[in-house]
Formats: structure tokens, sequence, C-alpha cells
């Protein structure tokens, strides 16, 4: 049995988390949660069967717990996962990794030094039809590239999801739509996805810049209002232009990612693959089938610390540059130009 510490509950993707470790069986468990609202952690650690402790310490300090999950606010991640890493535990942080650049690098640098086992919420990198597209980005298969399109949209701002809940305070996503929280608003949030997806394909960024909106208007923190949509316009080192587009008020999100090359063309319609490439007499008309995934984000940490030497984990470097790129395309947009992200130094 491996026990590992549930560290903040307050990410939407908590319960499914918990849930997950608990259909895990003998294999892990979660032995503690703490948030700093007694509410959620009385919740979560109820539904993972796990005590719940007043004092984050007391997980950093135990020698039975091998890693920790980190689904707090992101302006705490910054705290907590430098406190983990200080302890030597194996660190799962949800996305984003921090608020921005700095405390991001900050961030990356501790994990490395402590050597452990580290990953994020890119679980999007499992998925069959990318795995095809980045094993013939590899092999050439495009010709040159000239450009890639991600889209990640749902319609989360249109059913209230992040409206404040102060009756169900264990399942209030509010906080999701205060960029002085969570770093980044809708754009960021679904974006840091698809924006993974892309650098994974094509690698370092040269500049970028956005156009971002509130949308509906439904999040209003002070004098502003959070973003709910926005696009992305990315220069890759590479030379390849990408688009990215994301946000919570799209009642539909059919076509999710494009790649064009001189040599062959792919698009991911409505979770079906379409590839056009002459040399392997492939002509796009129909959906490609029997491809296969792989356990990504969540499931690849836990198979990871439980010894799978297999399982493919998104490096703290990767992690820690998203939020960088990310970064460049708010501050691109506030100042209407283009913008190279911070590198780690």
């Amino acid at each position: 049995m491996i026990n590992i510490g549930l560290v903040g509950c307050a990410h939407i993707h908590t319960p499914g988390f918990v849930k997950n470790i608990n259909n895990r069986g003998q294999q892990l468990r979660i032995s503690k949660a703490w948030d700093p609202t007694p509410a959620r952690a009385e919740r979560w650690g109820r539904e993972s069967g796990a005590t719940v402790v007043s004092d984050v310490n007391e997980i950093f300090a135990d020698k039975e717990i091998a890693g920790v999950i980190i689904c707090s606010e992101t302006n705490r991640h910054q705290e907590l996962v430098l406190a983990a890493a200080k302890a030597k535990k194996h660190i799962f942080a949800e996305k984003p990794l921090g608020m921005g650049s700095k405390d991001s690098y900050a961030m990356a640098k501790a994990v490395e030094k402590a050597g452990v086992i580290f990953s994020t919420g890119y679980f999007m990198r499992g998925n069959p039809n990318i795995l095809f597209i980045k094993e013939h980005v590899e092999k050439g298969t495009f010709g040159q590239i000239t450009r890639v399109r991600g889209s990640n949209c749902h319609g989360g701002a249109l059913g209230d999801w992040f409206k404040a809940k102060p009756d169900n305070v264990a399942e209030d996503w509010r906080w999701m739509a205060d960029p002085a929280v969570a770093g980044v608003g809708a754009f960021g949030d679904l974006g840091t996805h698809m924006l993974d997806i892309m650098l994974w394909l094509m690698g370092e960024v040269e500049s970028a810049t956005a156009v971002i909106s509130p949308g509906t208007k439904r999040y209003q923190n002070g004098d502003s209002f959070c973003d709910e949509c926005g696009e992305g316009l990315i220069k890759f080192k590479n030379g390849v232009i990408g688009t990215l587009a994301a946000g919570w008020d799209d009642v539909a999100n059919p076509v999710s990612f494009l790649i064009s090359g001189t040599e062959a063309h792919a698009a991911i319609i409505n979770n079906k693959l379409y590839f056009k490439c002459d040399k392997l007499n492939s002509t796009g008309e129909a959906p490609y089938e029997g491809l296969t995934g792989v356990p990504a984000g969540l499931d690849s940490w836990l198979n990871a610390i439980c010894g799978d030497t297999s399982a493919k984990v998104v490096s703290v470097r990767e992690a820690a540059y998203r939020p960088a790129v990310m970064e460049a395309m708010y501050e691109g947009f506030k100042k209407n130009k283009w913008v190279a992200p911070k590198t780690m130094k």
C-alpha cells in the first residue's frame, strides 16, 4: 500500500482524483487530507477515507506518505510545492503549475533539486489521436509543418460551473474565475491543456500574443471581469504558426486540433482523427480506426510512483514553461504587442 497526501481540495478535479484513487483498491490510498477551508477538508477526507489534518506540515513530515497531490488554489502552489520538494515527496500539482513564469520556475528548480517524481494534469497527452499525430510529426510525415491550431472550449460559464456556493463550500469553484487566485481566467485555464500539446509537438516559442474577452461577463472581481474566452497567436522557433482557442462560453467544440504540412494534414473532429497523406495512401475522407492511448495526467503519475518505469509523466520544466507562454499571451493582449516568453535560468 502506497500512502498519498491530499494537499488542498479546492480544484474542480478533486472529486475525480479521489474517485480514481479509491478505485485502485489496495494499491494506493489517500491517508491524510488537508485544506485551509475545514469544510472542504472534511468532505474530501470523508470521501477518500483519509485522516483530516489541520496543519499541512503533518503531511510533509509523515514518513509513511510517499507523494502528495496538490489540488489547492493556484496562488498556494508555490508554498506547497516547495514544502513538498523539501520533504522529498513525489508531487502531482494541478495545472497550471504557477501564476506565471516567476513562481513556476522557482518550483521547477526546487523539484529538480529534490529529484522526486513530478507530473501535472495534462491528460491530453494520452489521447490516441494526439499520440498518432506526435508519432508522425517525429517521423517527418507532415513534411514542412506550416501551421498548427488547438481549440479547447466548453460551456462552463454558460452552465454557471463557477458560481459561488456558500451553502456547499466543498464544491465551490468560484476562485477559478478570479485571476488573482487562479492566475488566469478561462483562456488560461482551458487553453493550457491544448497549449501543452502544441508545445509538446512544436517545441519552444519565439513570441506570442492574444485577444482575450470577458465574454458573457458572469464573473466580476472588483472593478474587472474574469476572461471567459480568447484566441492566441504563437510564433514557434521552428517557424510554425500556431493559433489557440479556449473558453467557457462555447456550446460545442467540434474541431479540437489541426496540423498542416507540405506532405500531410490531420484534424481531430468530434474526437475522431482525419488524416490525409498521399505517401501513406490516406485520403482523409474517413476517420482513422484502431488507435490506442496511454495513461496520462494523474494516472501516469500514480503508475510512476507505484514503480512503473514506462509511465510517461510531464517534467516539471515542461510544466513551468506553459505558464510562461500563457503569461506572454496575456501580456501581449494587455499591451497589444508580441511578447517573448520568459525562460528558466
